[in-house]
């Protein structure tokens, strides 16, 4: 009779074992957000957790962004990241929910969501931001750096603003951001590695940014940084760099949250053409294109045919 109850003991114990395993296992390599395990597990379930699964480089730092003001190396993994454009044509596309599903949701610069949460999700894990929409911020900075808060904030810009020295005056604004909000989490980008997305640029274009007249874009600093940080990147939003002589053009605002503001394909050609301080926003989308036939990346709403 011991015998028999022992058997079953061990024969459920071992189920248990196996059920749990498995359950880990999945959850460990499923795109659903890790905090919608944290009511079953507790609060000691973390993303640490979840993104910790070697041999991935999820524990590598990534030298080229330094925390304000410790100047600690960002350590972030993304199973999978949903880059959200502040494109118009985010708009009417109800991919909200979809990018909700995401492990990481990334957007830039200021980019809100209140209001638009049918068409760009609710969450908010990473922001990209240039040095020039650093003041918008600021102009809010309860609502984005107060308690409560979990957005990692990436910054990028030219050395004489981000420069350490008290001359910096956007970093003077992020140093003075993290003082009046302990809790907030902003990393800048360093020179090093500004010049070396300039390097980037020259290779797959074979122009030097600084003569050809261009500035990159908040996108193009994106998707550098999410091929490092990322296993599977979903681009939402972003038009590749024929659509505006496309059959299928849709005319749409250059910012889904500025209606009526100036039309987005009008605003890409005129700096493409810029002698001087333009974005090439069409040129970099081709680029883009490139990177998506060798690296896990996905554009959609609307969705690209790669060639």
């Amino acid at each position: 009779m011991f015998w028999q109850h022992f058997r079953k003991s061990v024969i459920v114990s071992s189920s248990l074992i196996v059920v749990l395993c498995l359950f880990l296992v999945v959850m460990n390599y499923s795109e659903k957000p890790y905090f919608l395990l944290q009511p079953m597990l507790g609060q000691s379930f973390s993303r640490t957790w979840m993104f910790s699964r070697a041999p991935h480089k999820a524990f590598r730092p990534h030298y080229g962004y330094l925390s304000v003001p410790s100047q600690k190396p960002l350590k972030l993994h993304c199973e999978v990241c949903s880059i959200v454009s502040s494109s118009g044509q985010m708009l009417d596309r109800e991919a909200g929910p979809d990018i909700d599903q995401s492990s990481c949701i990334w957007r830039m610069n200021n980019a809100p969501t209140r209001g638009f949460e049918r068409d760009v999700g609710h969450r908010t894990d990473l922001r990209v931001v240039s040095h020039t929409s650093v003041p918008l911020l600021i102009q809010k900075p309860q609502h984005f750096f107060g308690q409560g808060n979990e957005t990692v904030y990436v910054v990028w810009g030219p050395f004489r603003n981000m420069r350490q020295d008290g001359k910096g005056i956007v970093y003077n604004m992020l140093k003075q951001a993290v003082e009046n909000y302990p809790h907030a989490r902003i990393y800048v980008t360093t020179e090093e590695r500004m010049n070396y997305c300039d390097t980037v640029f020259k290779k797959e274009t074979g122009k030097d940014r600084i003569q050809s007249g261009s500035y990159l874009s908040t996108g193009w600093f994106t998707l550098i940084l999410a091929m490092d940080m990322c296993k599977e990147i979903r681009v939402y939003g972003m038009i590749n760099d024929t659509y505006c002589k496309s059959e299928s053009f849709r005319k749409v605002p250059y910012h889904y949250y500025e209606a009526g503001s100036r039309d987005e394909c009008a605003e890409y050609l005129l700096h493409e053409s810029a002698p001087y301080g333009g974005h090439r926003f069409i040129t970099e989308k081709a680029v883009f294109a490139k990177w998506a036939k060798s690296h896990p990346i996905k554009f959609l709403s609307p969705e690209w045919q790669l060639s």
